[in-house]
């Protein structure tokens, strides 16, 4: 049996976080998402560790934003690429309203989000003119990445926008969303953003200061984590509960958009929004918050896959499992049994493994499910071997 020995192993970490942050001072496309708590904390208010609820003010801060403009023209300046990812709108309209606490029917929270939303917009759009910049307003729901032609186009979109030196920013369209495709917090949302544009850096400006290794509001002794290699199940583990009375994001939720944003190659820092030129030290590769260190990375076209929600299930037995592994096609004879209606080109999970791009619709599988190629249905008209999914359309979860 080998013992490591943990003072070489600190100095590995050491030096993998050295360079991991050398690597920030590159990064030439940047997404930064502001959280609502953020984005409303009073200009006096201390820099806390601490989720807890906090509804003295959920108007925007408008010399914060500025603030935030500043740092964002001076990267420009730079010529770096900066995308926004922005909460806000339902709280400004809750503000306006004369609520208290953030909506919890569906109808109100649209009605705040569509009040709220054009507010938000303003405080953007006067903060970045000081400088010089004008905003683009990018209300999305999840369907614009489900859907590979919006997909597409949405990109284009972003691109077009940073050619003319415009800032993207970008929001959940709360006022139409619903569960149905909603992201459900925008942290997730800058990671697809981050994972769409193919940005080296994401950095995810919160009220608290960073990744512990226990929640800090229960337990006093919490330590932050200043680098984090992997995403281990010990370091989810650690994560705390939801977030504050306003915003829908807590620091589980944040790991699953680092976990989404790794997948892309894009390194994740999080830091309490607050702190004076959080962006800015982060970019210079100063060591504030937790930063997360990237993946190899998947392929655009294979992360949209595993990103993509599923229309269905279909189910295959241990050899179709066994095959698919091993970069072959999913053919009909593998197939056991298939779960809800979709049509081909549908993007639907295999057992709980993987997720692919049919070539057939539900219909035709079934139709054909546990044939081999010699059986009547097991060709197409033409004579070729009909298959389920193709292996470069098939990505493993674990990938």
């Amino acid at each position: 049996m080998i013992v490591q020995d943990p003072k070489a192993t600190e100095e590995i970490t050491d030096t993998a976080a050295t360079e991991a942050r050398a690597a920030l001072t590159m990064a030439k496309r940047i997404v930064v998402k502001i959280g609502t708590n953020t984005i409303t904390m009073q200009k006096d208010a201390p820099v806390r560790i601490s989720d807890g609820p906090d509804t003295s003010s959920n108007g925007i801060d408008s010399e914060f934003l500025h603030r935030i403009a500043a740092e964002i023209a001076d990267l420009m300046r730079a010529g770096r690429q900066v995308i926004l990812v922005t909460s806000g709108a339902v709280g400004m309209g809750a503000r306006e309203l004369g609520l208290v606490r953030k909506p919890k029917d569906m109808k109100t929270k649209q009605a705040c989000a569509a009040i709220g939303q054009p507010l938000l917009m303003d405080e953007y759009r006067k903060a970045f003119s000081v400088f010089g910049l004008a905003v683009g307003q990018l209300l999305v729901t999840r369907d614009a990445w489900d859907k590979r032609s919006a997909y597409l186009n949405l990109r284009s979109t972003v691109e077009s926008l940073m050619e003319h030196r415009i800032v993207p920013v970008f929001n959940e369209n709360d006022s139409v969303s619903t569960a149905e495709i909603a992201f459900g917090d925008n942290d997730q949302l800058s990671a697809y953003v981050a994972s769409k544009v193919d940005a080296e850096l994401l950095v995810i400006l919160s009220d608290v200061e960073a990744l512990y290794d226990a929640d800090p509001r229960t337990v006093p002794g919490a330590k932050a984590i200043p680098y984090v290699k992997e995403l281990t199940p010990e370091i989810i583990e650690s994560a705390g509960g939801k977030g504050t009375e306003f915003s829908t994001g807590g620091m589980k939720t944040k790991l699953i958009a680092v976990g989404i944003a790794r997948d892309a190659g894009c390194r994740v820092v999080i830091a309490h929004g607050r702190e004076p030129a959080a962006i800015t030290r982060i970019v210079s590769g100063q060591a504030l918050g937790t930063l997360f260190d990237a993946a190899s990375g998947l392929t655009n076209r294979r992360r949209w896959i595993k990103n993509t929600r599923a229309q269905g299930i279909i189910h295959v037995d241990e050899g179709a499992l066994a095959a698919i592994q091993g970069n072959n096609s999913l053919l009909p004879r593998g197939v056991t049994g298939i779960e809800g209606r979709f049509e081909k080109g549908t993007v639907v999970m295999i057992n709980d493994a993987a997720k692919a791009i049919t070539t057939l619709s539900s219909v035709e599988i079934e139709e054909i499910r546990g044939k081999r190629s010699d059986q009547p249905g097991g060709r197409s008209s033409g004579g070729g071997i009909k298959v389920v999914a193709r292996p470069e359309d098939i990505v493993f979860l674990n990938e």
